[in-house]
């Protein structure tokens, strides 16, 4: 962030949005590292919104005899949060105009880049992203489409297997632009869809509850169903948006596993390997 900001001669706005779980630990660590130079005046912290889990067979699951499981509501609730905790009115303040959201398990997301920004207006648009091509039909990416003629996006975990195979007349994949979390907003949208109540995605995942005799059950298997709203869907509360094709090696490093693909491993190799040729 320090380079941007002396690059273009500002101070760039940083927000961080964390989690119940892991906002005390964040907090410490940057201010363990000095806030990384950066000027804790310059970070704000805010914490994601949670809803409840429910059992498979729908059922309110708890956490304690007296508390209920609860899960992070996706990365689409990040409009009503940032309206909630004030960082809106904070962003109003510094008269902020655009709003880069980006993914913290992509090491390599370029938070500040003027060639998205410039497309964007250029276009006369609100709203843009980045896209790069699919690597292989199950990769765990969503992709661009069009929905009822609006821009759209479908998410890895809901698109079908004919769908995500289909190839074009060339023999490439039909739906390749893939959706990686790199969103630019202007703020009057941000503004609209805080206000906006987007339909809630359905996650089957493992979680830890109290059964009924308030005995601790760890499954070793998804057992839970949690609601997330996807951030992607405001697109579809648009004409249309601006899309830059970008390279995979030079944006894309995601954390999504402990080991193999898009572990830490790899991603330290893609960032290690970006560095080096930009040395």
């Amino acid at each position: 962030m320090k380079g941007y900001c002396n690059k273009y001669g500002v101070k760039i706005a940083w927000y961080i949005m964390t989690s119940k779980e892991n906002n005390t630990q964040t907090i410490e660590f940057f201010k363990r590292h000095n806030y990384f130079e950066y000027g804790a005046g310059n970070i704000k912290f805010f914490i994601q919104t949670q809803l409840p889990m429910l059992s498979e067979d729908g059922k309110i699951l708890l956490e304690s005899k007296s508390k209920v499981r609860k899960a992070a509501d996706g990365h689409g609730g990040i409009f009503k949060t940032i309206l909630n905790t004030g960082m809106l009115e904070d962003m109003k303040s510094k008269n902020i105009k655009w709003i880069y959201i980006g993914a913290v398990d992509n090491i390599l997301s370029k938070m500040v880049d003027s060639l998205l920004v410039g497309i964007t207006i250029d276009k006369k648009l609100l709203a843009g992203a980045k896209s790069l091509i699919k690597a292989y039909p199950e990769e765990k990416v969503g992709v661009f489409c069009k929905k009822n003629g609006k821009p759209s996006v479908v998410e890895y975990t809901e698109i079908s297997k004919e769908m995500a195979e289909e190839k074009n007349e060339n023999g490439e994949l039909k739906f390749s632009e893939s959706h990686v979390l790199c969103n630019l907003f202007n703020i009057e949208t941000i503004i609209q869809m805080a206000n906006t109540n987007f339909k809630y995605h359905v996650a089957h995942k493992k979680s830890n509850y109290i059964d009924t005799n308030g005995n601790l059950i760890k499954p070793e298997k998804p057992n839970a169903y949690k609601f997330e709203n996807f951030l992607f869907d405001a697109f579809e509360r648009l004409d249309d948006i601006a899309i830059l094709r970008v390279k995979r090696e030079e944006e894309f490093a995601p954390i999504k596993n402990d080991e193999g693909v898009d572990s830490p491993e790899t991603a330290r190799k893609l960032y290690d390997n970006f560095k080096n040729k930009n040395k």
